[in-house]
């Protein structure tokens, strides 16, 4: 068998294990054509001839017969679909975890008291929960039908010598596909004719520029990006047209390896999910094991009859059982993700609002994140001289200056080589800008919407110009050619030949140079240490040359543009960085998270981005084939110390993932086309942009940008901080009333003594008040230090010493008034029904007053910071007494928890008991910020 048929082994296949099986398996019959596999067998590298010999396939396109041959043995140009998970699968899934478990318990319990409504919204609780964890694990399933649905509709094939229009489903491997602009690219592409062919590949390079496509082979370890002589499926073709053999389709092409890399991942689950699972698995041992011990210590110690003590057994499980625990941070997640969608963050999956608060690392992509995704030039180098624009997008709306002087603005009234140079470059351009409302829009190609910005900014009028110069022939830009030239009359002389292109091919058809004074020699090696400078920069570099037309007629040849042209400037180009990300970089710098570009992109620009943007420790760029050639450890080594990865491809980005991950760190990740996917659904945290993003990248992220701004990611990531320290708040405060609820029951077993508080108004108080309360804490805003802090640690518990301490600490003092209350009631002669009322009632106040305290950890609630600010609590706190209220007057509540009306007198008590517990912690707070370090 001819080596031709030898897999070549490049980057993609050291990250074999994120492929697909489909893409790893080599074609071998020999009565069919090597296709399928356009990766491991370097189409692109194969010269026109090899790939028809290999292909079997002709100029005159494949046979009717041959085609349904191929079709048979390929199968359909579909993506395929897995079997995917039934309904009932995902949702067992969601109820099978702990915390769900103790809510489907403590429903139980409930049940079992006879209180049917509260078991009602439990259960109610975790049927919603359930659901809404079912849906939102059905989301990996529409990324990939969201990649499907990329694929073309149809094809113009030739079949018999003849053009025909297929679905594109019936394309096989070695059909000849004929491509017009406009079109979307139906199968991976090996082309054998091109005519200024470009494609828009940014959905799986990242690129935003249209890629220039030949016929020529490439090098066979080009990156994909760098692949010219290959079309890929979904991709759209931008300009030109071009016909090429299939080498791939269905599961084989690009897209379809990237479908089933999506499929494959496995999505991380958020940190707090993870703390939350673990916490609950405790709590439930620890109720378990608590009530048991009570049931026997009451009834082998105590003697008390086995009934009463499960009845105390059962009021120490439902007390220590946050109920509401699971809804606040359901809701106070809500709120969050209404809070960052006001700032332009769509949150798709809850939990991921509070995953942004403990990220180390963002992972960004570079054009239209950090960069405003439109073309500016930066540079001018002509005659001697450099010039600095400024002005941002395709606005008309700025300026021209000598870069080495640092002066003023340069008009071209009184610069005659700018002026040549930005004429040249405005005459040999045909995209156009307009005013649009109160934003510049561009039509055309963004590289000459930026030449055409740069010279109004120099004072050109673009309209007037033009019809001054009118064009009288033109040869469009070719990616073989790699030049423009245009034949524009003049309204004093013969027509002028302006050229622009790549400067090494213009500058090797000119003879002369535009100095101060008029055309001189040119000197070579002073250009191109120029254009050396401006690339080392990052910048793009346009050469813009002219000429006299020779024969003086209205038509124009390429023999025209072969030799004796003027080199006029050099235009260097970027797409700049926004002004917003800088900030949001150091924003993130000095919150302790490091920023690391991985783009599609080349290397020095890349580089120079980062740069500009202040991505600290830049160093030297990591290519996708640096990255390839590295081992697992070896990646995870350079990870940790390079901060700019270019040329990557998808494979490569969830490596980068994967590898930050086994570091230990909280990985955010942003992208937009449907090669990010697979990096989005790996990490912690994946975000998709909301203006250029594709559907199958939004529907893989946790959170779309509806402004593809990088800033709003650090909104987000403040955000995130702000709710899990809420969430912290809500804990502290929960805890300590379950806590002491449960110490009520359990000091009563201790001493032998009636119940304070029965299971049914311990019920009352979780469902009730805890959760009410607790909700408020739920809308305090950011602390002051939010963004100064170092990102949390990634295995640090839901909760830390501190709150420990703090849930002991408030537990036993909440059952100081609650247990002394109810003696001192029975003392002064009160039934057991008022006495069990005022230690309920105790239990409340101390807890609405513990409220005020919790809204700071250990700052100061005094003398008035702690209720002002949040009318949310003091709504909230209002709100329970007037429940409190008809706890304990109305009738019907009378009857169903066995209260009984309260005296002026009983009040004042539980208000001073309530008072002195906010006062207790106060002290507590003090001794901490004084003798701890503890903030």
């Amino acid at each position: 068998m001819s080596d031709l048929f030898t897999p070549c082994v490049d980057g993609r296949d050291r990250a074999k294990e994120e492929l697909p099986e489909v893409m790893r398996r080599t074609q071998s019959d020999s009565a069919a054509p090597a296709a399928q596999g356009a990766e491991n067998n370097c189409w692109h590298h194969l010269d026109i001839r090899d790939v028809g010999e290999r292909l079997r396939a002709s100029p005159e396109g494949l046979s009717a017969e041959e085609a349904q041959r191929r079709l048979a043995e390929h199968g359909p140009n579909e993506l395929r679909r897995g079997p995917g998970r039934t309904w009932r699968h995902r949702l067992s899934d969601q109820i099978v975890n702990p915390l769900i478990l103790v809510l489907v318990a403590a429903g139980g319990v409930t049940a079992l008291l006879g209180h049917f409504v509260d078991a009602g919204v439990i259960f109610g609780v975790v049927i919603i929960n359930a659901i809404v964890g079912m849906l939102q694990e059905g989301k990996a399933e529409k990324a990939l039908e969201s990649i499907r649905q990329m694929l073309s509709p149809s094809a113009v094939v030739l079949r018999d010598g003849a053009r025909a229009k297929i679905a594109a489903a019936e394309v096989v491997p070695g059909d000849l596909v004929v491509l017009d602009a406009g079109d979307r690219v139906p199968a991976d592409l090996r082309l054998i004719q091109a005519r200024s062919l470009s494609c828009q590949e940014a959905a799986l390079t990242g690129e935003s520029l249209p890629a220039n496509k030949d016929v020529a082979a490439v090098d066979a370890d080009a990156e994909l990006g760098d692949r010219r002589s290959l079309c890929y499926a979904g991709t759209i073709v931008a300009t030109g047209a071009g016909r090429g053999y299939v080498v791939a389709t269905g599961d084989a092409t690009e897209i379809g390896r990237i479908s089933g890399m999506v499929s494959e991942v496995e999505q991380v689950q958020t940190p707090l999910l993870r703390k939350l699972n673990r916490f609950a698995a405790y709590l439930t041992v620890g109720v378990l094991v608590l009530a048991a011990a009570s049931f026997a210590l009451g009834v082998l110690w105590r003697g008390f009859g086995l009934s009463e003590m499960f009845m105390a057994a059962v009021g120490i499980a439902v007390a220590l059982i946050p109920e509401g625990l699971p809804p606040l941070v359901t809701i106070t997640l809500a709120l969050g993700v209404r809070r960052m969608a006001k700032r332009n963050a769509i949150v798709r999956r809850l939990p991921a609002v509070e995953a942004l608060g403990s990220v180390t690392v963002i992972c960004t992509d570079k054009t239209g994140t950090l960069t405003r995704n439109e073309m500016s030039v930066q540079r001018i180098a002509a005659a001697g001289r450099e010039y600095a624009v400024s002005g941002e997008g395709y606005s008309p709306e700025g300026a021209i200056s000598v870069a080495s002087q640092g002066g003023g603005a340069v008009k071209v009234d009184g610069d005659d080589a700018l002026a040549a140079a930005l004429r040249a470059a405005l005459l040999c351009s045909d995209a156009s800008i307009h005013r649009d409302g109160d934003v510049w829009q561009m039509v055309g190609d963004p590289t000459e919407g930026a030449l055409v910005a740069a010279a109004a900014r120099g004072g050109i009028d673009v309209a007037g110009e033009r019809d001054g110069h009118r064009r009288l022939d033109v040869i469009p830009f070719d990616s073989e050619r790699q030049y423009m030239a245009t034949l524009d009359a003049a309204p004093d002389g013969p027509p002028t030949i302006h050229v622009k292109g790549a400067p090494e091919v213009i500058m090797d058809r000119c003879d002369r140079s535009l100095g101060a004074t008029g055309p001189e020699p040119i000197d070579p090696d002073a250009w191109l240490e120029r254009v050396r400078r401006l690339s080392d920069d990052g910048l793009r570099v346009i050469a813009v040359a002219r000429r006299e037309a020779p024969s003086g007629g209205d038509t124009l040849a390429e023999d025209d543009v072969a030799g004796g042209l003027v080199l006029v400037a050099l235009f260097g180009l970027l797409d700049p960085p926004r002004e917003e990300a800088v900030a949001a970089v150091a924003r993130c710098r000095s919150a302790g998270i490091r920023v690391k570009m991985i783009t599609g992109d080349h290397a020095d620009t890349a580089a120079a981005i980062a740069r500009a943007v202040g991505i600290e420790e830049v160093g030297q760029p990591l290519r996708g084939r640096d990255l390839a050639a590295m081992n697992d450890a070896e990646l995870r080594d350079s990870v940790g110390i390079t901060a700019v990865f270019a040329r990557a491809a998808p494979e490569h980005k969830i490596r980068l993932v994967q590898a930050l991950q086994e570091r230990g760190e909280i990985c955010a990740m942003t992208g937009d086309g449907v090669n990010d996917a697979p990096a989005l659904k790996r990490a912690d945290i994946g975000v998709a942009m909301g203006i250029q993003g594709t559907e199958a990248a939004k529907e893989a992220a946790d959170m779309v940008l509806a402004d593809d701004n990088f800033a709003t990611i650090t909104a987000a990531v403040e955000e995130g901080r702000t709710i899990y320290d809420n969430i912290r708040k809500a804990i502290t405060f929960i805890l300590p009333v379950s806590g002491g609820q449960a110490l009520v029951v359990l000091a009563a077993i201790v001493f032998g003594v009636t119940l304070p508080i029965t299971p049914v108004q311990i019920l009352w108080v979780n469902m009730v008040t805890a959760v009410t309360l607790g909700l408020a804490l739920g809308f305090e805003p950011a602390e002051e230090d939010v963004m100064a802090r170092p990102p949390r640690p990634r295995d640090e518990p839901l909760l830390s010493g501190f709150m420990i301490w703090r849930v002991l600490f408030v537990s036993v003092l909440m059952v100081v008034p609650s247990f002394g209350l109810f003696f001192w009631a029975q003392i002064n002669g009160a039934d057991l029904d008022t006495a069990r009322t005022m230690a309920v009632n105790a239990l409340v106040v101390a807890e609405i007053l513990y409220l005020f305290n919790s809204r700071f950890f250990v700052a100061p609630s005094m003398p008035v910071r702690g209720f002002v600010g949040s009318s949310i609590a003091l709504y909230s706190a209002a709100a329970i007494l007037l429940a409190q209220a008809a706890f304990t007057y109305l009738p019907p509540l009378q009857a169903l928890f066995n209260t009984a009306p309260l005296g002026g007198g009983a009040w004042l008590a539980i208000t001073g008991c309530g008072v002195a517990v906010f006062l207790c912690v106060e002290v507590e707070k003090f001794v901490l910020r004084t003798w701890t370090s503890i903030r």
